[in-house]
Parts: structure tokens; C-alpha cells; sequence
């Protein structure tokens, strides 16, 4: 029987994600056997600095990527965020499953629960890694203070309930309602109060660009809308040049055949800001058998059975917002970002 190798982070977050996609292609090919082999990447081990800091693309990426280049193993399972929008030669995303809430959340310490972030007492600690939730936080709840948290989420639960020094904490909903604990979520953000990461609630499966054997084994993961979505995500953040190191985010919806992409930048303090929005026609395409594609990949993802067309007009979406972002001084604001990130 073939055995097919499936890397992953060692984090308990990682494992689940990665068990649920080797569940479902199980499912799909009980030919097949699936050995698991689990890693720990430097942004697993670096836990003393925010993330934004550490200037590096690839934290959560790269030695999972060494072991698929090596062929130790044949996929892997990440975090559609945490994958950058170029990825190395030689690799691609061969799979984007179906999206889970793509919302933040807000944990808070058991004394405030019921409280929302409004209602919390001024000058509360709220711990977030992320420059991108922190800026937009700041400028809508300007009577809290914003101080990073790292680790894996089972961490930063601790550091919340059994330190005092946190008020409340952000995170993916996503995560939270992977790993079942949706008792903790206290309140969901609106994207009007924080619009997501690129990808983010989404998973990705990175393989070996010139592997058709394995491109085959995961396409049929994709999931159209998600697909589609996270194209003209990828695509936005791409064209402005955004990583971990600069506050981005968007809000993509489908509906009625047409795509729209929210999309805004911020200063790191969250006082000086660009947003907006545009929409193209787009109607989710049903799976289709491959057509021949002299470079089918678009953002870093690989996706033969969904026809071209949409994908193309979802990535031309995104480019054409930041675009339009950027006609109105967002790479300013960007570069800013960025200097000061790097100065502190």
C-alpha cells in the first residue's frame, strides 16, 4: 500500500487541522496509507518576540518546506496565513479547503466575561501578536491598551487566565472553534471593527510544484469560493507589498455572482488608515477535469480543476484594489509602518 507523507507544525492546533484534511482524503482514497510527521518551525521556537519583529516570511513555513524538498514528505498541511504570497521556487499550494469563520475573536479573562471590548474598564491590557488587529483595535477602542502575546493558543489561554496582566486576548475564531472551545469565544469581531488577515480560517496544502502525482491527489480539496476569495486576498496583499511586518486586512463576500473585496491598510497606531472596496463579476465554476496549463500557478496556488477564468478576474480584483489603495498614499503609510516597526 502507498504511503503518503503529510507534515505538520507540532503545535495541537496544527495537529487537528492536519488530521482533519488526512481524514478527508482517507475518505476519499482508501487505497492509500497516511503517516503524519510532525515539526517544530522557528516561529514555534522563537517565543520571546512579536512576530512582526522577527523579519521573516516564512516563520511557520520553512522547515516543513525543507523536508518537502528533501522528500521527507509528500504535503503539508499550514495555515492559508501563514503561507506568504511568493512562495520559494519549486513549491505551490495544491489545495485550499473550505473556509471556516474568518472572523477575530475576543477571549476574556474569567472576571470579564460578559464583558464585550467596549465595556471593558479604561486603560485594560489586550494581548494580540498581530500589528494588523492591534492598529485597527487602537483606533476604535482607544480607551485600551494593546501589549503582544505569543505562543500557541493553548499559551496564551494561560498567560490570560493565570496572569493578571491580561484584560482579554484576539484570536482567529477559526482556531478556536478547531480546537472546541467555543465556550471561550466572549465576542466576535465585525469586520466594521477589524477586518481579517489575507486567508486567514482557511488551510492550505503546500506541495512540490512539478508533482503532478500529488497535485492530483489534493485538487480535489479545493473549495471553489474559498478558492476564489483567497486569490483576490493573496493577490491584494502581493501587490502592496504587505507581510507580517505592516498592518493589513480585507473582507472578501460572495454573492449573487459577484466577488467584493474590502481591503484597508493602517499606520501601526491605527490613527491614520486607507480602505476600500471594489467588486467584479465572478460566478463559483463547478469542478471541472484538468485543462492543459502552461503555468497555472496564481498567487502560489495551483487550482487545474477550477476553470481559469474566474481565477484570473479574482486575482485582477485584488490587484486592481491595491491599486487604487495605493493611488490614494497607502504605500506611504506602509513604509511608515515599517520603519517604525523596524526601529522599535
Amino acid at each position: 500500500m502507498r504511503v503518503i507523507r503529510v507534515g505538520t507544525r507540532k503545535s495541537q492546533l496544527a495537529r487537528i487541522q492536519t488530521d482533519s484534511v488526512v481524514a478527508t482524503l482517507k475518505a476519499l482514497y482508501p487505497g492509500l496509507q497516511f503517516e503524519i510527521i510532525a515539526m517544530s518551525t522557528t516561529g514555534d521556537k522563537i517565543l520571546d518576540t512579536a512576530l512582526s519583529k522577527i523579519g521573516e516570511k516564512s516563520l511557520f513555513t520553512k522547515e516543513l518546506e525543507h523536508a518537502l524538498e528533501k522528500n521527507e514528505v509528500d504535503l503539508v498541511v499550514h495555515s492559508l496565513k501563514d503561507l506568504p504570497t511568493v512562495l520559494p521556487p519549486g513549491f505551490t499550494i495544491g489545495a485550499i479547503c473550505k473556509r471556516e469563520n474568518p472572523h477575530d475573536a475576543v477571549v476574556f479573562h474569567p472576571k470579564f466575561v460578559g464583558k464585550t471590548l467596549e465595556t471593558l474598564p479604561e486603560k485594560s491590557v489586550v494581548g494580540t501578536s498581530s500589528l494588523r488587529r492591534a492598529a485597527q483595535l487602537q483606533r476604535k477602542f482607544s480607551h485600551l491598551e494593546f501589549r503582544s502575546i505569543r505562543g500557541n493558543l493553548n499559551t496564551r489561554l494561560r498567560k490570560l487566565d493565570e496572569q493578571q496582566e491580561f484584560s482579554a486576548i484576539i484570536l482567529a475564531t477559526a482556531g478556536l472553534q478547531r480546537m472546541g472551545w467555543h465556550n471561550r469565544v466572549g465576542q466576535i469581531l465585525h469586520p466594521d471593527e477589524c477586518m481579517y488577515a489575507v486567508g486567514q480560517g482557511a488551510l492550505g496544502v503546500e506541495v512540490r510544484a512539478k508533482d503532478q502525482d500529488i497535485l492530483d491527489l489534493v485538487g480535489v480539496l479545493h473549495d471553489p469560493e474559498t478558492l476564489l476569495r483567497c486569490i483576490a486576498e493573496r493577490a491584494f496583499l502581493r501587490h502592496l507589498e504587505g507581510g507580517c511586518s505592516v498592518p493589513v486586512a480585507v473582507h472578501t463576500a460572495m454573492k449573487d455572482g459577484q466577488l467584493y473585496l474590502t481591503g484597508g491598510v493602517w499606520s501601526l497606531d491605527g490613527s491614520d488608515s486607507i480602505q476600500d472596496t471594489m467588486q467584479a463579476t465572478i460566478h463559483v465554476p463547478a469542478q471541472h477535469e484538468d485543462g492543459p496549463e502552461d503555468d497555472p500557478q496564481l498567487v502560489g496556488i495551483t487550482a487545474r480543476n477550477i476553470p481559469r477564468g474566474p481565477q484570473l478576474a479574482a486575482q485582477n480584483l485584488g490587484i486592481s484594489l491595491a491599486n487604487l489603495l495605493l493611488s490614494k498614499g497607502a504605500k506611504n503609510i506602509l513604509d511608515v509602518a515599517r520603519q517604525l516597526n523596524d526601529a522599535h
